[in-house]
């Protein structure tokens, strides 16, 4: 924040701010561009202060002596103290980046002409292409252990922190004259890719972490070795700790994250524990954790600390939870995004949990594990013109793959699609992603009240997390807009009351709401391995039973004619068979390969409108969504089990409430 101004007496009777502000005086000081001119002002700071920002701006020309009587008085008069420079502008005296310029010169801190000065290539290689345009800065000298970097606010101490820590240098900040900063850093930065085009695979990332970043020379166990050979030596685990700036460690953790990223995992869970029990790494891959990789002792502070310097966090703070996300490909991996949560342990010890995100695209909605029926009732929900569509499920059962896949088929050049996520896990192109922040006030309802001035076809929602973003959906759908959103509930039925609980009017809902599709994941079996075997009579019966004691109208049908009707879907030669995993190469042993969705899909009707208007029961609405031809998740897994896609293990542990 800027330096306030204070004077020890204001006068009593001023002009009014109208008068017109003095001619900019020779003291201005304009940007430069000059390298050397850029060293001296740095080195020596101003040759001449005023004694207050307000005589500073007097001195610049930007306003009158009267102007800033007034603007005194008007500062005192206030119950809340405003920092003069921030009146001013809030009276439209002075525009914000006058105020900045003005502040810079009256405190030594040169303003740059960016656009007249070409940055060092050693300066540019310290800093990540991806670190400067997501901070907005540019690198621009570097001399011994300064770096000198053009920002638009050299007050910013969170920005500066950063920066020391990603460079290990001194940084000292200067202020980029406006307009000036963004076209230099793409012009910059695309003038050294060309440069480094040449070199091997992760030269330029090298520099910056320390350590070859090619996370493929070594392999992990190789590396988990190299890291063993000190603790061997010695009895005592702690006897010779590991720095996080080690580099064998640091290829170790980008190695560690280019495999999980190939393995097809999840999450990453590094689990800390007192010496001598070594560090364990587990992957969650297709929904179960793995025991990985077991690392010594002696490097359970240096692992976390080097994975807090990637995110970003407080390596200094170990007795509260933190957040975070690291960008791998500003470590020399492929573009990869990871979100990262620390968990205080016990004896000082923290554990970490990595969600890996970037990198995904969206599938076809027919690749998905929709029936012929959802699909076909979930494309005629899509086909409105306006209304509500909601997703729900718990956590990890792929709402967003699914939300992507039906983004994927409406991105079509002739509709505008605003989207709202936190995170953006799947990027698409044609849609216009937008990255919710609450830190700044930038929260989901903040984001679809901008979308409503935006001339959106389509509206999607992350996740309707409170009353005024569902309020405001409701009313968007309402008013020729096409909205979509998730839920973390367990079933169809249950999103609606919940949404009824937080607050919604029922009569507004129930006129918005097109329908609610609920899923979970399964593990798909493994094709190159699962064993082929005929359904015997008694398993057949099971399977009936199963899927009738769902309800609906499955539950209505005789035995004869739901076998039938199975038969003529997933009959092999007239016969209906099971699959059972076996295991191989290609699956790792374990027999399955990948997910897939079940489903369940209530499409609104009058008559759950009118249930949802007299606020009913969950198992009312359940009751009439079957009614009118749902069928539930273990109805849907059980066709997939009959197709071959999956076992009745899976549909068993993914439809037990």
């Amino acid at each position: 924040m800027s330096p306030s101004y204070e004077h020890d007496t204001v006068p009593a009777a001023l002009d009014a701010l109208s008068e017109p502000a003095a001619r900019p005086s020779s003291r201005r000081r304009e940007p430069v561009a000059d390298r050397d001119a850029i060293w001296a002002a740095l080195d020596h700071g101003p040759e001449q202060r005023a004694p207050h920002l307000g005589d500073a701006l007097v001195e610049a020309g930007m306003i009158s002596a009267a102007q800033l009587q007034l603007a005194l008085r008007r500062q005192a008069a206030r119950s809340q103290h405003v920092p003069i420079g921030e009146l001013l502008v809030q009276e439209g005296l002075i525009s914000p980046a006058q105020l900045r310029m003005t502040l810079a010169a009256w405190l030594g801190v040169p303003t740059v002409d960016v656009a007249q000065l070409s940055p060092d290539p050693e300066a540019l290689a310290r800093v990540p292409r991806a670190l400067a345009q997501r901070e907005s800065l540019l690198p621009l000298m570097l001399r011994e252990e300064t770096l000198v970097v053009a920002v638009t606010d050299p007050w910013d101490h969170r920005l500066l922190d950063v920066l020391r820590f990603a460079t290990e240098l001194r940084v000292l900040p200067v202020l980029a004259a406006p307009g000036t900063l963004l076209p230099g850093i793409a012009r910059a930065y695309q003038l050294s890719g060309r440069e480094l085009a040449a070199e091997p695979a992760g030269a330029a990332a090298e520099g910056f972490c320390g350590a070859p970043a090619d996370p493929r020379q070594q392999s992990i166990q190789d590396l988990a070795r190299a890291l063993s050979e000190g603790e061997a030596e010695s009895a005592d685990p702690d006897a010779s700790i590991v720095s996080e700036s080690d580099n064998a460690l640091v290829r170790l953790v980008n190695r560690l994250i280019a495999d999980a990223i190939e393995l097809r995992a999840s999450d990453i869970h590094v689990e800390t524990f007192d010496a001598p029990k070594p560090v364990r790494v587990r992957l969650r891959v297709d929904g179960d954790l793995v025991r990985y990789l077991d690392l010594p002792a002696r490097v359970r502070f240096a692992l976390v600390a080097r994975l807090k310097i990637m995110a970003e966090l407080d390596i200094s703070e170990h007795r509260r939870p933190q957040d975070g996300k690291i960008d791998f490909s500003r470590f020399g991996g492929q573009a990869m995004e990871l979100r990262m949560v620390t968990v205080p342990t016990s004896a000082g010890l923290e554990d970490v949990v990595l969600r890996l995100l970037g990198g995904m695209k969206p599938l076809p909605l027919d690749g998905i594990g929709l029936s012929d029926d959802n699909l076909a009732g979930l494309r005629r929900l899509m086909a409105k013109p306006y209304g509500l569509l909601l997703i729900c499920g718990p956590t990890g059962c792929g709402k967003t793959t699914t939300l992507h896949s039906v983004m994927r088929e409406l991105n079509e050049d002739k509709r505008k699609i605003w989207t709202a996520e936190d995170p953006i896990e799947i990027s698409q192109d044609g849609l216009r992603q937008v990255q919710i922040n609450s830190r700044i006030g930038w929260t989901f309802a903040a984001a679809m009240r901008t979308f409503l001035r935006a001339d959106p076809d389509v509206i999607m929602i992350g996740e309707m997390r409170d009353e005024e973003t569902a309020s405001i959906a409701v009313e968007a759908s309402l008013t020729g807009h096409l909205v979509m959103s998730t839920l973390h509930t367990n079933s169809a039925p249950e999103s609606v009351t919940r949404l009824l609980e937080i607050g919604l009017d029922p009569f507004m809902f129930s006129d918005s709401l097109l329908g609610v599709l609920a899923q979970r994941l399964v593990r798909r079996l493994c094709t190159d391995c699962r064993v082929v075997e005929p359904l015997d009579e008694r398993a057949t019966r099971s399977l009936l039973r199963l899927y009738q004691q769902s309800g609906g109208p499955a539950a209505q049908m005789g035995d004869d004619e739901l076998l039938a009707r199975w038969r003529a879907r997933h009959a092999v030669n007239g016969q209906l068979v099971q699959y059972r995993r076996h295991g191989c190469d290609a699956c790792g042993g374990t027999g399955y390969h990948g997910r897939l969705g079940i489903h369940e899909l209530v499409i609104a009707d009058e008559a759950l409108r009118e249930l949802i208007r007299h606020r009913a029961p969950a198992i009312e609405m359940f009751a009439a969504a079957q009614r009118s031809g749902m069928s539930t998740l273990r109805q849907d897994g059980i066709e997939k089990l009959l197709a071959g896609l999956t076992d009745l293990p899976e549909v068993l542990a993914a439809t037990n409430q």
